[in-house]
């Protein structure tokens, strides 16, 4: 699971830099934390600054919209996820090995 500080940072119209300054913290430590493995109190601190809710710093769940079928040779296959376009590719990869 990855981490969406800069994403939030910028929806809320700030910088590294004014975010840092909220916090009282430099630009190049709080940097080094986004960009690092922060701890849960540090990521409880950024949040707050933010005033966002701590899971929305964390990359949203993707949603899969998928429908379709693909024909391959005489074969044809329903594609409802992405795990299900995997499953092809990973069986014509291993025909063609």
């Amino acid at each position: 699971m990855g981490l969406r500080i800069k994403e939030v940072i910028k929806e809320k119209g700030m910088t590294v830099q004014t975010l840092a300054d909220k916090m009282g913290i430099n630009r190049v430590g709080l940097s080094n934390h986004i960009n690092g493995n922060p701890s849960v109190a540090v990521l409880e601190k950024i949040a707050a600054a933010l005033e966002v809710p701590i899971h929305e710093l964390f990359e949203k769940e993707q949603k899969e919209n998928i429908n379709g079928y693909i024909e391959i040779g005489n074969e044809i296959f329903k594609i409802t996820s992405f795990q299900d376009i995997r499953n092809i590719i990973n069986r014509f990869d291993s025909d063609n090995s």
